[in-house]
């Protein structure tokens, strides 16, 4: 038998034992090696484990549709706990809150939805950028001592991290994405990959400067049956920053299938030190 695949064991979370019924219960998880940052793990496989918590809750309902993740504070190497509450049910959405707290210290928060998903009338007004097709754009990437970037197959069509100092007037990056071992997609993994851009300031600044993610919000337009068509197939992911101003910049991104078709959006608000 082939052993799990990096990102499911990020995602394995244990209960702890509290009794059943109890309108919030606690998972423990620990963090892995394969997704370490600069400091502290990957944004994306934070989202991803709080996706996850609430989605293999008993009581979920519906797909996701929503997740805000607020980072609170740095994430240490090692264990940590969550815990989920469903706030509320309703007949279509169904309202979840949840915490990571290492010890006495609460290191992220979040919020997330999941709904029932119905067939209504349908429209995108947003269309994909143009790109070549990812069989015709080089693999690239970031540096090999960022590990979470290693388990993706990148090919920038656009904007991709400067490397000889020249800053750019555009904040955009566009690039073909996808698992670099071919995981299928599911939610917690479309989570992750909405966190798979560098920031935006080191395009305009011409390199690295300090920055880190404070909120990350996630809208996902796909549903189960959607999201498994798409397989391990690459996304078209493209993001751009609307403002930089006092130590923050705000980041819009969407992703989207081969085909076309929008699978998520999100946008983040990032810090920065320059």
């Amino acid at each position: 038998m082939s052993s799990p695949h990096p990102f499911d064991r990020a995602l394995d979370l244990e209960p702890t034992g509290e009794p059943a019924g109890e309108p919030a219960d606690t998972v423990r998880g620990r963090t892995h090696p394969a997704w370490a940052n600069m400091v502290g793990p990957f944004g994306g496989i934070t989202a991803a484990t709080l996706l996850h918590a609430a989605a293999t809750h008993r009581d979920v309902a519906g797909d996701p549709v929503a997740l805000t993740v607020n980072f609170a504070g740095p994430i240490a190497d090692g264990a940590f706990s969550v815990t989920r509450r469903a706030v509320r049910t309703n007949r279509s959405t169904q309202h979840w809150t949840l915490q990571l707290t290492q010890g006495d210290a609460v290191a992220t928060t979040a919020t997330a939805v999941f709904g029932a998903h119905r067939d209504t009338w349908a429209d995108t007004e947003i269309t994909a950028p143009p790109a070549p097709a990812p069989d015709q754009v080089p693999r690239g990437g970031l540096a090999d001592s960022i590990a979470w970037a290693q388990r993706y197959d990148m090919r920038f069509t656009e904007g991709p991290l400067p490397t000889d100092g020249t800053a750019s007037a555009s904040s955009t990056t566009t690039l073909w994405v996808r698992d670099a071992a071919g995981r299928p997609l599911d939610f917690p993994a479309l989570a992750a990959l909405c966190d798979v851009f560098y920031p935006r300031v080191f395009l305009r600044r011409g390199g690295f400067v300090p920055a880190s993610t404070i909120s990350l919000t996630t809208y996902f337009h796909v549903d189960a049956a959607g999201l498994a068509d798409l397989g391990d197939d690459y996304l078209l992911a493209d993001a751009h920053a609307n403002r930089f101003s006092r130590g923050y910049f705000d980041q819009s991104a969407h992703l989207w299938s081969r085909a076309g078709q929008l699978v998520a959006s999100t946008h983040q608000l990032v810090y920065f030190k320059t």
